[in-house]
């Protein structure tokens, strides 16, 4: 080994030592300012965060003033995954991002496109935290001073607006920026070929050009085409990180400069390493840059669900102020406004019908075809079309509070979240380019030491084949562009998916549990059957239950006051009315002491239901509920109660079972009601008379099973099962807080929706592996091919120019394959499955006490 050899070694192992401290040592940390009670911290984004950590304390309000200093789509975002925030950042803009910081940690932000990343640090506060962190984003500019009702979606509306112009803009430049570097490589690449073949007798000295033209010709191609390229590149390693770019722009500057230097000195070379590559640079540049035009037309169409939302929205609304009808634009509907609505027109916020009746088309919000009659009472859903009636509604939510702006935000905070998986891509592009940069150094001082003559140009070939074909942003694109995809496709469908992490954990269920009330069952009870046992008659038991029930909210209590009402029937006010929860009711009307409820209830009480049992097994056989009635200790008679089953629940179940996966229902009803209703629509197993409390032991008792358990409830009482569960599914027509509880919500209130969730999860999954292949086999076997290890047995060695292609086909491969899961639609449910099982019912008696470990 010479000593210019040992030199090269030398120096490259000193390279990789400080290229591992540059990336990977202690970095500078800025903590955040108290002022007021609020701490303040300005970030300035160029190339990178900086800074990019910074400190806050638990619990008190942080501001992060986001200065944007450059304009292109991959840092027009910045997301914080674990906290479920993202915003979006205008070019050449303060944007202040508000949050309360709930608990201590180390919570990591990045750009859009997962390329460049910031750490916020969160330190142990001396006061406990508040319940909930309050989060919200504001551009600095006059919006900040909107009312709050107002501000939500119109600002969303002037940031997509923004972001599409942006992008818009981005891709003109793009496509100016490749049309001059192709003009200007083109004659370059052609004089090289040429020159190439001057053995054959076709090829004419002519057409060769000079390497003082060449550089002529190819120094608007580095200087112009590549300034996006090398401007983020070299800003990204001034804020020791390291991208696409910055691997790029490593690779075309030693080209360049070599063969700037061959150009302008020549005599300080040897005439055998007097190659120049201006070729390959200006081939190199075009190709990446016509590369990342072809992504950014692609990436475009990832976030059509968001602009398609926004899309639905009216623009005005007819007011009714003080008898007059005025048209004013939906920004100004107030809470409590009367709005008329015409045929054919937008329904502009969310309201309840006050008079008139017509068919509404809720398709574009819950996913499902067929229109909605809607009457008096009935609530009505904004950016729904009225179809065939007028209707006179009252305004009850606008703005920001409005269902459209809730399925906004939702949508926004999912694609905002991190996928389980993403971890492993983050992971690796962590280390990634300082992998491929070391390897770069270790390829070029290998083949300069080993290397065959020239040797020098064999070594940095090799070095910049390295560098162009590394890319890392295939890998940071793999998951988050097929989440926003994945979510997006389910808001359209009326699957509302709060986070990555659950359209990610579905894929994986293979138990749904299912609660019957409201989620198989319409929710809507009526009375069926009276039958008497005493000496009351039908109408005077069904009066004096009726008058105990009057105070209960529970569905089949007010199935018996309906009927009761309909009948005509009234009776004296309830005192003493007291509701045992999973029980029953027991209440004083008129002076009589009227027990309403199960057969615990009564048995409780000391009274013989002995006469009422085999009333009640009837009943329960024909899948009706009883409600066993005592009066003045005396058991007075059985009132029945059945819940229709919704038209699809039977088919969406089927449809489950082709999936694979096991489909349970839980219910506080008996054991034969529950076996009638399984019976009906083709379940096998069941939990039956459990008490609302202990919903979520039935779930963790599954789990403990092995069982990756779904659980789709409707009420208050499935919200802790819900939050137990692993992914947590809310029937939308139910409660606020099953639905804020849940996972995912299913807007139309359809067991389709869970079909629909399950087949969505799994296209996105399978898509995001597609991703992470296309990503990672392209890197696999393009890096060590470009660091020549097939050139000692082959011969063979990779261009620079070919590695380009392949590295701008790398990303385009990820892009179009997530594009690819737009065209995912919902499949049409299957025939009902005649059941030849007899569903297996569990009781309390037949289940293990809470807390058993089940082997």
């Amino acid at each position: 080994m010479t000593f210019t050899d040992t030199v090269v070694v030398v120096v490259a192992v000193a390279a990789i030592a400080a290229l591992g401290w540059f990336f990977f040592g202690p970095r500078r940390e800025r903590t955040a300012q108290l002022a007021g009670g609020v701490q303040r911290v300005r970030i300035t984004v160029r190339g990178g965060y900086s800074p990019d950590v910074i400190r806050v304390r638990q619990g008190v309000p942080v501001e992060m003033v986001f200065d944007r200093r450059e304009s292109g789509d991959c840092t027009s975002r910045v997301v914080f995954p674990d906290l479920r925030l993202s915003a979006a950042l205008p070019e050449f803009q303060s944007t202040t991002v508000r949050l309360i910081p709930a608990q201590a940690g180390s919570f990591g932000f990045a750009c859009g496109m997962n390329m460049i990343h910031g750490t916020l640090v969160v330190e142990p506060g001396p006061e406990p935290p508040p319940p909930d962190g309050n989060v919200q984003e504001t551009p600095d500019t006059a919006r900040q001073t909107a009312p709050p009702a107002q501000a939500g979606t119109p600002a969303v509306v002037d940031v997509e607006a923004a972001q599409a112009e942006e992008r818009r803009a981005e891709i003109t430049d793009l496509t100016r920026r490749v049309l001059i570097g192709a003009a200007f490589t083109l004659p370059v690449l052609f004089a090289v070929m040429a020159q190439s073949l001057s053995g054959a007798d076709w090829a004419p000295a002519a057409l060769r050009l000079h390497p003082a033209v060449q550089l002529a010709l190819i120094t608007p191609v580095m200087f112009y085409t590549g300034w996006p390229i090398h401007r983020t590149g070299w800003l990204t390693l001034v804020h020791r990180g390291a991208d696409m770019n910055s691997l790029i722009t490593l690779g075309t500057v030693a080209a360049y400069g070599y063969s700037l230097l061959v150009t302008l000195a020549p005599g300080i070379l040897p005439s055998d390493l007097r190659e120049v590559y201006f070729e390959a640079v200006g081939v190199i540049l075009t190709l990446i840059m016509l590369g990342r035009l072809f992504e950014a037309r692609a990436k475009a169409g990832t976030g059509e669900a968001i602009r398609a939302l926004l899309g639905l929205r009216a623009r005005t609304a007819h007011v009714l102020r003080d008898g007059v009808e005025a048209e004013i634009s939906i920004d100004e509907v107030e809470v409590g406004d009367e709005v008329l609505i015409r045929p054919g027109e937008k329904i502009p916020v969310d309201a309840t019908v006050l008079s008139g009746q017509s068919a509404v088309d809720e398709s574009m919000v819950t996913g499902e075809p067929m229109p909605v009659t809607k009457r008096v009472g009935d609530t009505v859903i904004g950016a729904t079309i009225n179809t065939t009636g007028s209707l006179r509604v009252r305004a009850a939510k606008v703005g920001a509070d409005t269902m459209l702006a809730q399925i906004i935000k939702m949508v926004q905070q999912a694609q905002a979240s991190k996928a389980p998986i993403q971890r492993l891509a983050d992971a690796t592009s962590a280390y990634f380019v300082p992998a491929v940069m070391a390897i770069a150094i270790a390829a070029f001082a290998v083949w300069f030491v080993a290397g065959p003559p020239p040797a020098l140009t064999l070594a940095l070939v090799s070095a910049v084949a390295v560098l162009i074909i590394a890319c890392p942003c295939a890998l940071g694109l793999a998951t988050p562009l097929s989440i926003m995809v994945g979510t997006g496709k389910g808001a359209r469908a009326g699957i509302l998916i709060r986070s990555a992490e659950a359209l990610e954990t579905a894929h994986k269920l293979d138990t749904i549990v299912l609660d019957k009330t409201g989620t198989i069952t319409a929710g809507k009870p009526a009375l069926t059957d009276v039958e008497v046992t005493g000496t009351l008659s039908e109408s005077e038991l069904l009066a004096l239950v009726a008058a105990a029930e009057a105070d209960s909210e529970h569905p089949l209590a007010t199935a018996i006051v309906a009927r009761a009402r309909d009948r005509g029937l009234t009776g004296p006010a309830a005192t003493g009315f007291d509701s045992i929860t999973g029980k029953g009711v027991r209440a004083t009307v008129g002076g009589r002491a009227v027990l309403v409820g199960t057969v615990r209830l009564l048995t409780d009480a000391g009274i013989d239901t002995g006469r009422l049992d085999p009333i009640s097994m009837r009943l329960s056989g024909e899948g009706k509920t009883p409600i066993l009635a005592a009066v003045d200790g005396h058991p007075a008679g059985v009132l029945a109660v059945a819940d229709t089953v919704k038209d699809d629940s039977a088919a969406a179940i089927t449809a489950l079972h082709r999936l694979g996966v096991e489909v349970v229902m839980i219910t506080g009803d008996n054991a034969r009601t529950a076996a009638a209703i399984a019976r009906q629509v083709g379940i096998t197993r069941v939990l039956a008379e459990v008490l609302p409390e202990h919903k979520a032991d039935e779930i963790s008792r599954l789990q403990a099973e092995g069982r990756r358990v779904g659980m789709v409830g409707d009420g208050i009482n499935d919200a802790p099962a819900l939050a137990q569960a692993d992914v947590g599914l809310a029937i939308g027509t139910g409660t606020d807080v099953a639905i804020e509880a849940a996972d995912i919500t299913l807007i139309s209130g359809s067991l389709a929706g869970v079909v629909t969730a399950i087949r969505l999860s799994r296209a996105t999954m399978r898509n995001i592996r597609q991703n992470l292949f296309f990503a990672l086999i392209y890197n696999a076997i393009g890096v060590p091919l470009a660091a020549g290890v097939l050139y000692p047995f082959l011969g063979l060695r990779l261009s620079p120019m070919i590695a380009a292609a392949a590295m701008a086909l790398s990303s385009l491969s990820v892009v179009a394959n997530a594009n690819r899961l737009r065209r995912h639609h919902p499949v049409p449910l299957p025939d009902a499955e005649a059941v030849t099982v007899e569903p297996r019912v569990e009781t309390g008696a037949d289940r293990p006490p809470a807390g058993t470990t089940i082997h």
